[in-house]
């Protein structure tokens, strides 16, 4: 920009020299030629000059009104820029199909494809350790407050009912009484367990015959007596019996849970003392001091287990997380079909983004050139159309000599006639 100033100080002096060379010989028709081309150079250029310096600043520091114009309105400037850029460039339309436009399975494919196992969990060893260090203890205490607040706030009722749907629709709810139905018949095969069960069936026996008549409880005794009535036979049936519905996915037992789930999901839609009396339940049980001890401990404990994990030589949590990535990136890197499905979801949601927050824009631009100051977009534009500015002073002066010329022509030819 100092070469473009330069250039149109010298064209401004070379039309001062013409001038004063050509002064001499001003009575002569050619002398008076120059002289005219020569003046209406000067004056070209020093008009322009004043144009384009008073466009950023006042011309030699004098109080000329209307100059220095970009200082003077650069908070209005900055309003019309974001207007113009978000209302009349960067347009919903405009922005959503630039999005449709771009591959973004591509994109996810060639990421995956550079990205190696290592890589994926060194980065999640270095995720992880930013925020265990960042997890401090008042800090966790503060985000169980939070979360608390969290749920307080959120009506328990609704969100269990989407929770127990998305069960449902996943086929989660039969996984899940699979496995406790498992867990459950593991279970009574350790001869701990067993015997607790069978002391309980033994207490239930005793307090169903206490409520009984004579009679059935003689007929009861008399079972017991021929070992029809056996705590372990009925220990060993109901441990079959739960292998049982384990085992076949389409067993009534399983098949009535899957009931019972559905009932309790559009109970809680619309049976609204039902729907109470779990709001009241969620926020007892949020107050107990316990849970909140309770909570706080979970958190400290969490920290420290995760910092111990991770300060290991082999992080069982960064591989357990690194592993589930690589699994997703592999899925990437072989299945078209997911990766057009994630990105027709990602663009997606950045169209609802883009179309949501689109007025914005124009204030985001706005707070980015006032950011910047005065000075700042004096300097911004100098520094992009400068060198266009100086050349309109170039153009100022040569113009100017022409029309100079041009003029001195007209009036040695009038003369002539």
């Amino acid at each position: 920009m100092r070469r473009q100033r330069r250039l149109a100080l010298g064209v401004l002096l070379a039309a001062a020299a013409l001038a004063v060379a050509a002064f001499p010989f001003r009575a002569t028709s050619w002398g008076g030629f120059l002289l005219a081309v020569a003046e209406a150079g000067v004056v070209g250029g020093l008009a322009d000059w004043f144009a384009v310096t008073a466009i950023f600043r006042r011309p030699l520091g004098l109080p000329i009104p209307h100059t220095a114009l970009i200082p003077a309105n650069w908070e209005g400037l900055a309003e019309r820029v974001g207007a113009m850029v978000g209302g009349r460039v960067l347009t919903p339309s405009y922005v959503v199909q630039e999005i449709e436009r771009v591959d973004v399975a591509d994109l996810l494919a060639r990421g995956a494809e550079r990205v190696s196992q290592a890589d994926l969990e060194t980065a999640t060893r270095a995720v992880a350790s930013w925020a265990a260090e960042q997890l401090t203890p008042a800090t966790a205490s503060e985000l169980v407050a939070r979360l608390r607040a969290l749920l307080v706030a959120q009506p328990a009722a609704p969100t269990l009912a989407a929770a127990l749907r998305i069960a449902r629709d996943n086929g989660w709810d039969g996984r899940v009484v699979q496995a406790i139905v498992l867990a459950l018949a593991d279970a009574i095969e350790r001869p701990a367990v067993r015997a607790t069960v069978a002391e309980v069936i033994d207490e239930l026996l005793t307090r169903y015959r206490a409520r009984m008549g004579v009679y059935p409880r003689l007929w009861i005794g008399l079972a017991e007596l021929l070992g029809v009535l056996d705590r372990e036979r009925i220990v060993t049936a109901l441990h079959s019996g739960l292998r049982e519905v384990a085992k076949n996915p389409d067993h009534p037992l399983r098949a009535r849970a899957s009931e019972i789930v559905a009932e309790l999901e559009t109970r809680l839609t619309t049976d609204g003392a039902l729907a109470a009396r779990v709001e009241a339940a969620k926020n007892e049980l949020l107050a107990t001091p316990a849970v909140v001890a309770l909570l706080d401990d979970l958190a400290a404990a969490l920290r420290r287990t995760l910092l111990a994990d991770l300060a290991a030589p082999r992080s069982e949590a960064a591989a357990w997380i690194a592993e589930r990535l690589e699994r997703a990136r592999q899925a990437l890197v072989t299945d078209a079909a997911l990766r057009a499905q994630v990105g027709d979801w990602l663009k997606a949601r950045v169209s609802e983004l883009v179309l949501r927050h689109h007025g914005r824009i124009a204030e985001f631009i706005a707070n980015g050139v006032r950011a910047l100051g005065p000075e700042g977009v004096v300097r911004l534009i100098d520094e992009h159309a400068g060198d266009d500015l100086q050349y309109i002073r170039v153009n100022g002066t040569v113009v100017g000599g022409l029309a100079g010329g041009a003029i001195y022509g007209v009036h040695l030819l009038v003369r002539l006639l």
